[in-house]
């Protein structure tokens, strides 16, 4: 059979049953569009969490706490009872070439005003924490040391927090229920558009540290405390005294022991990137399964068609048609069938990454690398689910397959 033949056959084949075709080739688009819109969703967390730590400078080392003899950090922003204000005060006395030392509080809140209800990340810091996040002002002015010390009642929030609560309206000087508490709005920030650990600035709201620590989460206990050195080459040793310092105020021996840990920026990068790796494959392995179904479709599919196709096989076998070129005219139909399948879905995949960039905010990245895999799986999946029909058409006895009603 000549190559330009098999080719007819197969559109032949193909457009004769548009209906049954459509629908095998769905299964396959909705797999391929699925594989990619995830992929690309999880590659786009990776990357915006990586800019945000690498956008807050490389002499800055973060220190969290840590379960007791747990080998791996916590990247998450709940608090534990390892870390408090006296450790960041110690930090900033004792150890030298630093120069900022901003400790943190956080926690997720309902934050009410005008009538709209909101949960926000809600950040309890003091006034350098916007020196050391690389914060900038839209409106209005950071908290303040003054304000801390009064543990007062103020509030910076991010731009999403002002377009969800405040609309159209200004939200300088507005106020912010948050947990029963009256909260004067002092400031807004500028739109940072970058998602990360424990959320995006965008859609924080930041209160004096103290005031945070007394009236919403009740305790001393800090999420962690950002340590900016004043030059990048004395990094390594400042983290060895801040390590040791630490030990010693908490009574243990060695770092195995530690209910703390200190990261540098390549640290976070990595415990970040293992985190959202570990998400992106879990995504795309969900989603590979609906490849897997459309798979089973198109086994589906060309099995009915040998079947109706019986006596058809049955008479090309008898004036002369070989084995292979039965088996390779119905294995062609499958992987054509899949390549359509592939193209469709790529172009989905990539609308739904763009449409979810677009109106969820979120950031997504479709790489060549998961264009390229979900192309290769596709076709393997089309040659495997495909073979067995082929190799049954190529089996038919002639004779048989022509008293086939």
């Amino acid at each position: 059979m000549l190559m330009l033949d098999l080719v007819r056959e197969v559109r032949f084949s193909i457009f004769s049953n548009k209906v049954r075709s459509g629908l095998t080739i769905l299964g396959i688009v909705i797999g391929i569009a699925s594989v990619i819109a995830m992929v690309a969703i999880g590659t786009g967390a990776q990357k915006s969490i990586e800019k945000q730590i690498q956008s807050m400078g490389s002499n800055l080392l973060t220190i969290r706490p840590n379960r007791q003899g747990s080998p791996g950090a916590q990247i998450s922003s709940g608090t534990a009872q390892s870390l408090t204000n006296q450790d960041a005060q110690a930090i900033k006395e004792s150890i030298e070439n630093i120069e900022n030392v901003a400790p943190y509080v956080s926690g997720n809140f309902r934050a009410i005003a005008m009538g709209n209800n909101i949960s926000s990340s809600v950040m309890g810091v003091l006034g350098n924490y916007a020196k050391v996040s690389n914060l900038e002002m839209e409106t209005g002015a950071f908290l303040t040391d003054e304000q801390n010390k009064k543990m007062a009642k103020v509030a910076v929030i991010g731009p999403d927090v002002a377009a969800e609560l405040f609309g159209d309206n200004p939200a300088l000087g507005q106020k912010i229920r948050i947990k029963g508490i009256d909260f004067l709005v002092i400031g807004t920030t500028v739109t940072k558009g970058e998602g990360g650990i424990g959320g995006s600035p965008d859609e924080t709201i930041y209160v004096p540290l103290s005031t945070h620590q007394q009236y919403l989460s009740g305790s001393v206990a800090l999420s962690a405390v950002n340590v900016q050195i004043t030059e990048e080459s004395l990094m390594a040793e400042a983290q060895v005294k801040i390590e040791n310092l630490l030990l010693k105020r908490h009574k243990l021996a060695t770092m195995e022991e530690a209910d703390f840990r200190v990261m540098n920026q390549a640290d976070m990068v990595a415990t970040a990137s293992s985190v959202t790796g570990t998400l992106t494959l879990l995504l795309g392995a969900v989603a590979g399964i609906s490849l897997i179904v459309g798979g089973i479709g198109i086994m589906n599919m060309m099995l009915t068609t040998v079947t109706e196709r019986t006596r058809e096989i049955g008479l090309r076998k008898a004036i002369g048609a070989k084995k292979k070129e039965i088996n390779r005219q119905f294995l062609a139909e499958a992987i054509t069938l899949t390549f359509i399948g592939e193209i469709l879905g790529v172009s989905f995949g990539w609308l739904i990454s763009f449409g979810v960039k677009t109106y969820a905010g979120l950031e997504t990245q479709v790489s060549l690398s998961s264009v390229f895999l979900a192309f290769g799986v596709s076709a393997l999946i089309g040659i495997i689910f495909g073979y067995y029909p082929a190799h049954r058409a190529a089996r038919l006895n002639p004779i048989e397959a022509l008293r086939y009603e």
